[in-house]
């Protein structure tokens, strides 16, 4: 008796901690789906990314039901509930691991390199009403900064320079008076002559690439925490299951 007493308490204490980190999870979701960095839509040719903070969303809600599932069950003590219980947190214990490894692995994969050709092939300067131009006019202002590398990057072979072949350079590589507000630029035409005072020469990568970090991290840790909370959980549900009558 004391066993199975102490049984339930650790199912409780577990789904408890299951529920936090579906919160938890949940809480990124919205953050990433936010996007306070604007940094979603940059990923043009990556969906998985790009949809990421809504992945989080759902695992996030589900965990959060399912740590509810778990307490209501044990205090029930019904058999049907635990099994349930049992089999759905194995399944997003597999989808998590999977989750968990994807996040790591896209860790590794954020170079310049990658950033470079969606810029070239994408970015079509200052009056584009496209999303990715936008976001990246945004940044660039924002972050007093030009491109991936720098100026080059808007030279031959892109998108841009097809585009403005007499321009070197977007509007949003020039210095201004107040970057935050997007103010006015300083001199424009000192900014295309390269003028150092009036132009941004470093590129965005390492910020942006921070940022990303930041947002993989995070997850990662997270979905880390929870599989190991869910291991117990899924444990303490068999030992009750085969110990209720």
């Amino acid at each position: 008796m004391a066993v199975l007493m102490f049984m339930k308490y650790m199912m409780f204490l577990f789904n408890g901690l299951v529920f936090m980190g579906g919160i938890c999870l949940l809480g990124v979701g919205i953050w990433i789906v936010a996007d306070p960095d604007g940094f979603q839509s940059l990923f043009t040719s990556n969906p998985l990314l790009s949809a990421g903070g809504y992945i989080l969303l759902i695992v996030g809600a589900a965990l959060s039901l399912l740590g509810f599932l778990g307490c209501f069950g044990a205090i029930r003590e019904n058999k049907p509930l635990l099994l349930l219980f049992f089999l759905l947190i194995l399944i997003f214990f597999i989808v998590e691991l999977v989750g968990v490894i994807l996040a790591l692995t896209y860790q590794k994969m954020i170079k310049q390199e990658h950033f470079l050709v969606e810029l070239k092939r994408f970015y079509k300067g200052d009056n584009s009403t496209e999303v990715f131009s936008q976001s990246w006019n945004t940044i660039m202002i924002a972050l007093s900064c030009c491109g991936i590398t720098g100026l080059s990057d808007f030279g031959n072979r892109s998108h841009f320079h097809d585009m403005y072949p007499a321009t070197p350079w977007p509007d949003a590589c020039c210095r201004r008076d107040d970057p935050v507000l997007s103010g006015i630029i300083l001199d424009k035409q000192e900014c295309m002559q390269n003028k150092t005072d009036f132009v941004n020469n470093q590129g965005c990568f390492i910020t942006i690439a921070r940022s990303l970090k930041k947002y993989i991290s995070l997850s990662a840790s997270i979905g880390l925490s929870a599989l190991g909370i869910q291991m117990f959980a899924m444990f303490f549900s068999l030992c009750l299951y085969y110990n209720f009558d």
